[in-house]
């Protein structure tokens, strides 16, 4: 029996930030399996996106999340069609290399030969470069964990809006500890579990599922000395008031998933609260904060 076509969505933007940014949000909205994403440069100088979907896509959904990210007119040039199929999400993973961030090297199994052996390799196989480490919000939060971790061994630690599981991993793999890591969305759940038996850490990843800070395993764990939370925005500076509840005096948080311009507003929620801001990552537009709960 022949196989079900593929179903492509694609639309062309004029520079390589312009096609990075709508990436990244594209990633951040299909989870692993939902659609394969991808950018190409075309010989003058244009980008060409291309979604893939194993199912027809819902395109009025579609087109708002690209004029969201691109703007009304770009939104308007999305075409729908059908092609020949095939494994979009092994062949959108082909090309992505072993990610280094300090000590972590984030890669798939087919580079396990190319990761050096003195190096903490996180193996992750995602469907998504949103989550591999590839994505600057990922290697943002491992390269400020690592800096972290050059100066200090906290005992408690929570990986918040966990995804993949790659940074609950990677402190697991560090300090051999047991890390709490929880995400909103059950797959998620699955898949970090997955992903931290695969690299051997699943006895010492816990991963639940929970909103925010709702479930009691956050006040029977904590308080925290360290706090990973790759999530966004909105939802960060909302959680501002319960993520300094349950942080530990002296303990630290790495926030990311937001953009350069939106990191000012996410600092201001957490300085309103006594955190002081120490560092701050930006990688392709995107940024990650390190900051420190006074006393």
């Amino acid at each position: 029996m022949q196989p079900s076509p593929t179903h492509r969505a694609s639309f062309s933007i004029g520079t390589e930030a312009a096609a990075r940014r709508v990436v990244d949000v594209l990633t951040e909205v299909f989870f692993e399996g939902d659609a394969a994403v991808a950018a190409f440069e075309r010989p003058d100088g244009q980008w060409d996106v291309a979604l893939h979907f194993a199912e027809a896509p819902d395109q009025e959904l579609l087109r708002e999340l690209v004029a969201t990210s691109t703007g009304n007119e770009i939104a308007g040039t999305l075409a729908f069609d059908t092609v020949e199929a095939r494994d979009w999400v092994r062949a959108s993973l082909e090309d992505l290399v072993p990610v280094p961030a300090g000590r972590f090297v984030v890669h798939g199994s087919h580079d396990r030969d190319r990761v050096a052996p003195n190096k903490l390799r996180i193996e992750i196989e995602a469907a998504l470069a949103f989550g591999t480490g590839h994505h600057g919000t990922t290697r943002g939060c491992l390269l400020l964990l690592d800096h972290v971790l050059k100066s200090s061994h906290p005992r408690n630690l929570l990986d918040l809006g966990t995804g993949t599981g790659v940074l609950a991993i990677a402190a697991a793999k560090a300090l051999h500890r047991t890390v709490l890591a929880s995400d909103i969305d059950p797959l998620s759940v699955r898949v970090a579990a997955e992903n931290a038996a695969l690299n051997e850490t699943g006895q010492h990843v816990r991963v639940i599922c929970a909103t925010g800070f709702a479930a009691p395993d956050f006040a029977r764990c904590g308080p925290f000395d360290l706090v990973l939370a790759n999530i966004l925005a909105n939802p960060l500076r909302q959680l501002a008031g319960p993520m300094t509840r349950h942080l530990a005096p002296g303990g630290r948080v790495i926030l990311s998933g937001l953009l350069t311009q939106q990191a000012p507003a996410v600092i201001a929620a957490y300085r309103a609260r006594g955190l002081v801001p120490l560092r701050h990552q930006r990688i392709e537009g995107w940024s990650s904060l390190l900051l420190r709960k006074m006393g």
